[in-house]
């Protein structure tokens, strides 16, 4: 049983976040304008949340699907709250750039997840079509978990109030919850209606966004942020931690093999496109070359190559199918 890996590491996204990443590296002049960079994070947030809701609203409401549902925002929301604090004492990192790196492991990986279906229904055991709902709904809470870390709302009464308020209104969480609620309410008719902008145009705009991101890592890199030891070890221990907590709340809540195995992989998954956009819009001061390349250049391929086929191999192994 295997995953198609060159194909995946070598689909354009990817390979636009590695031109953007040598660019910066030789330190050409090539730059996207700031304007145009939030241009490209709120259309990717607007897809992101539309589409989800699209899917959310194609599976439909059932019992197994609100219990999944339920425990993949209860780690979206409990992976950052861990993560967090963690980062900050073993990477030394600053209370921006360790939100954003906590934002990124509660958060999911779209690729991550298109890799572990294809392998589980290679090896006969597809997730349910709900965990394609379950992939949208895990995607916000962490992004509002890791504002309201970095944002420090345990100051005073007054000032927290003020800043949660500022969280709950950030532009980027606005427009991805928004987009649910109205891929949500409009359905298929309203995918059809907007398949154009939504579909056809997210595969070129998310490579354009990615070269911009591989530009602001690379740079970050180079400015005197180095990737070293604890960070790479992170990038491997903290999914296989999540995919642990996501395995043992399936066998307690009898969760069935193949969905429980999916759960896995999006708790051991970490956001390079959700999350980076989120982040550039909200916490601008978060290093970058933190957030992204180690879930992308570390967390990514080690999914790809052992995450997925462990999360298979235990949700078969210890639990029922």
């Amino acid at each position: 049983m295997s995953i198609d890996l060159a194909s995946t590491l070598l689909a354009p996204p990817i390979l636009f976040f590695l031109l953007g990443m040598g660019a910066g590296f030789v330190r050409s002049d090539l730059s996207i304008p700031e304007a145009v960079s939030k241009t490209l994070a709120l259309y990717l947030m607007l897809c992101i949340g539309f589409k989800g809701g699209v899917a959310a609203r194609a599976e439909g409401f059932h019992a197994e699907m609100a219990m999944v549902a339920l425990l993949g925002v209860g780690l979206s929301v409990l992976l950052p709250l861990c993560v967090f604090p963690a980062v900050r004492r073993l990477c030394g990192l600053d209370q921006a750039t360790a939100a954003g790196l906590a934002a990124a492991y509660g958060s999911v990986s779209l690729v991550t997840f298109a890799a572990a279906g294809a392998y589980f229904a290679e090896a006969g055991s597809p997730a349910g079509g709900y965990m394609a709902a379950v992939l949208a709904l895990m995607e916000a809470p962490a992004i509002l978990v890791a504002l309201l870390l970095a944002r420090g709302t345990t100051e005073t009464e007054g000032r927290g109030q003020g800043r949660l308020h500022e969280v709950f209104t950030n532009g980027a969480l606005v427009v991805l919850a928004g987009s649910f609620l109205i891929g949500l309410a409009t359905g298929a008719s309203g995918l059809a209606k907007l398949s154009p902008f939504v579909v056809d145009l997210f595969p070129g705009v998310l490579c354009l966004f990615l070269l911009d991101m591989g530009l602001v890592a690379s740079r970050a890199l180079t400015s005197g942020r180095r990737i070293g030891g604890p960070l790479l070890a992170s990038g491997v221990l903290i999914p296989l931690s999540g995919g642990l907590v996501a395995g043992l709340l399936s066998a307690l809540f009898a969760v069935p093999a193949p969905e429980a195995a999916m759960l896995m992989v999006l708790a051991a998954s970490a956001s390079y496109i959700a999350v980076p956009a989120a982040m550039r819009l909200a916490l601008p001061q978060a290093d970058a070359g933190v957030y992204v390349t180690v879930p992308l250049a570390v967390t990514f391929p080690f999914n790809l190559l052992i995450g997925i086929p462990l999360c298979h191999a235990m949700a078969t192994r210890f639990l029922t199918g």
